[in-house]
């Protein structure tokens, strides 16, 4: 009954999150891709920086961008604040109810390090909240004056994050709670620095003054970084579907050069409209294509007949370390259900799914923290069983 409800539940955050997410990040690239294609050239109306037209669900719409501000405020004036603070709740909603409610099994993995629930709920929880502020001084640093030096530098400190939680966690666990950091770094951008910046200029109208300059760069800042993270956060989220990035035993540098060829296709959108830089995407595309080609398993050589193993020969280490959880009733606590449905007491469920079981078996990613004990001799023999079926 309770691996049924947090079933259910973690359906319900997810989908919620996977919304909100949607509204937050399509915000953010529509006011972006606005932002790049104003009409800027003159004449302009009075005070007025640039303007479009668009069509769009049947209508003609006319926008138009002030210089400071109009010289009355509207009555009602839309704030895009809450997309970015509810994604935030129901993404670290998820992670409690995904990660830390079975921390054993999901977030511990003894042949990376072997920790206690708490020590690595603790450290992930960490992880985030030490991000914002090594992030929040390196923004306030004088490396804010040159934009390119800041963001290599984030980049490298994301870098060592990666590399530092995957000594300690589980792959999986160690992928998601960098993009939880990358995630809270977001939020606390627009709570922190955007939204002010914006308040200070609403105030300032309302006042009869000019704004502080410094409230709208330091927001502006800020808003560039969230929109080139944005890809690596959306990498990250869907990372934990595909093993071969976070099984693989440089799984930190694969999440690094993944989301370097993000940043690198999300600068194109940013400059199309300013520059002719079409080598862009050819190359971030040719960067991921490189990945795929580093993270191709080594090709193994035909077994001999002696060493063949049938379906029927490895199922006892198949029941005993798999099917806790990979069955039609699951006995391990938190699953209600055969995780992606894969339940191995079904006849021909094993062999059709046996490109997974092998990925997963022997990039160590399953069983799940290896809370079944399954031994390197048994992986080898999972391995010639897959050999054995697809030669």
């Amino acid at each position: 009954m309770e691996a049924h409800i947090v079933e259910w539940l973690n359906l319900l955050v997810r989908w919620i999150h996977f919304i909100i997410g949607v509204a937050w990040i399509g915000a953010s690239f529509y006011f972006n891709w606005l932002e790049n294609h104003l009409n800027r050239k003159p004449p302009q109306d009075e005070g007025i920086a640039g303007n479009l037209w668009a069509v769009h669900g049947g209508g003609f719409y006319h926008l138009k961008k002030f210089t400071n501000g109009p010289d009355k405020l509207p009555e009602v004036l839309h704030w895009f604040k809450w997309e970015a603070y509810m994604t935030w709740v129901s993404g670290m909603t998820l992670l409690a109810i995904v990660y830390y409610y079975n921390a054993k099994a999901m977030m511990i993995d003894p042949s990376v390090y072997d920790l206690s629930p708490t020590a690595a709920i603790l450290i992930g929880i960490g992880s985030g909240v030490v991000s914002w502020f090594v992030y929040d001084l390196l923004c306030k640093s004088p490396l804010r004056k040159k934009p390119l030096i800041l963001g290599i530098f984030i980049f490298i400190y994301i870098s060592i994050l990666a590399y530092v939680l995957t000594q300690f966690l589980s792959p999986r666990a160690a992928y998601i709670h960098v993009g939880a950091a990358i995630g809270t770094m977001m939020a606390a951008n627009v709570f922190f620095v955007i939204i002010p910046a914006q308040k200070e200029m609403v105030k300032a109208l309302t006042e009869n003054r000019i704004p502080d300059a410094s409230y709208g760069e330091n927001g502006l800042l800020r808003s560039r970084h969230n929109n080139y993270l944005t890809l690596p956060v959306l990498f990250i989220m869907i990372s934990n579907h595909f093993p071969s990035t976070y099984g693989n035993q440089y799984n930190w540098l694969v999440l690094i050069a993944v989301a370097l060829v993000g940043v690198l296709a999300r600068h194109y959108f940013n400059i199309r409209h300013i520059s002719k830089a079409v080598w862009m995407l050819p190359t971030a595309l040719f960067g991921f294509i490189m990945i795929v080609l580093a993270t191709m398993p080594a090709k193994q050589g035909e077994l001999a007949t002696s060493d063949k193993i049938t379906t029927a020969e490895i199922m006892p280490i198949i029941e005993q370390r798999c099917m806790s959880c990979h069955s039609t009733k699951p006995t391990q606590a938190g699953f209600a259900r055969a995780p992606a449905g894969l339940a191995y007491d079904i006849a021909g469920s094993l062999e059709n799914n046996a490109d997974k079981v092998n990925t997963q078996v022997m990039q160590k990613i399953m069983p799940l923290g290896n809370l079944t004990q399954m031994t390197a001799e048994e992986r080898e023999k999972v391995n010639r069983w897959y050999r054995t079926l697809k030669p």
